[in-house]
């Protein structure tokens, strides 16, 4: 998930926007932030013990997508990247759960941050529970917090694992992944989902516009 909060209108609260793939991403968009977070087909949107998920389809590339044409667009934009911040903010946590929910409760804290202050922030998380994106949702009330679900299949995710992560957890190397031996809690009520079009991935920049159209039909990126 995953987070990205944006205001309605400049300089309002910001909205968030938050998506996740079933196999490995998740973000949160609207005016203000953006978390990008959730997993691929079976059940991916995880963390994992040894480390985040390599670039699963959706989420750090749609977060740069989306935030470059929102810069086009004159908006102000900031990406939380779940890799980065596991080198600096979140370097003190591991994987286990109460861990992993705590990593989702500090970036949507620095969302809403954002969100206040009237940028786009685009957090590219992996966020597998429900009960982690909604507390973020609450966070940002006022429609502010938007859920953008990546639907794609876990053996797309398998196939673009350039770590061979995916690889190590079907062997049972790697313990507590998500989609393979740890589950993933697809969004109820996301605002936006993004799936395969006849059999084939969305690219990055129909991704990206899949969900700025969202934005502009609801009005978050009026002048």
């Amino acid at each position: 998930m995953t987070s990205l909060p944006v205001p309605h209108t400049l300089p309002r609260v910001s909205p968030a926007i938050v998506g996740a793939a079933r196999g490995r991403a998740a973000v949160r968009v609207r005016t203000a932030t953006a978390a990008l977070g959730g997993g691929c087909g079976g059940g991916g949107g995880m963390e994992q013990r040894h480390g985040d998920a390599p670039h699963s389809p959706g989420k750090s590339t749609l977060a740069c997508a989306l935030s470059r044409e929102l810069h086009c667009r004159g908006h102000l934009t900031y990406v939380l990247d779940g890799d980065n911040l596991r080198h600096g903010l979140n370097r003190d946590l591991s994987f286990k759960a109460e861990d992993r929910a705590e990593n989702i409760r500090r970036v949507g804290e620095v969302a809403k941050l954002f969100a206040d202050a009237g940028v786009i922030c685009i957090a590219s998380l992996i966020s597998p529970y429900r009960r982690d994106r909604d507390a973020c949702r609450a966070l940002l009330p006022h429609s502010n917090f938007i859920e953008v679900f990546i639907d794609l299949p876990l053996k797309i995710c398998e196939a673009r694992d350039p770590k061979g992560l995916y690889k190590l957890a079907r062997t049972g190397k790697i313990k507590g992944f998500t989609g393979i031996d740890d589950p993933y809690e697809p969004p109820i009520n996301g605002e936006i989902v993004i799936k395969m079009k006849d059999g084939e991935c969305p690219s990055p920049k129909a991704m990206a516009k899949q969900v700025l159209c969202y934005l502009e039909e609801n009005g978050y990126l009026q002048a």
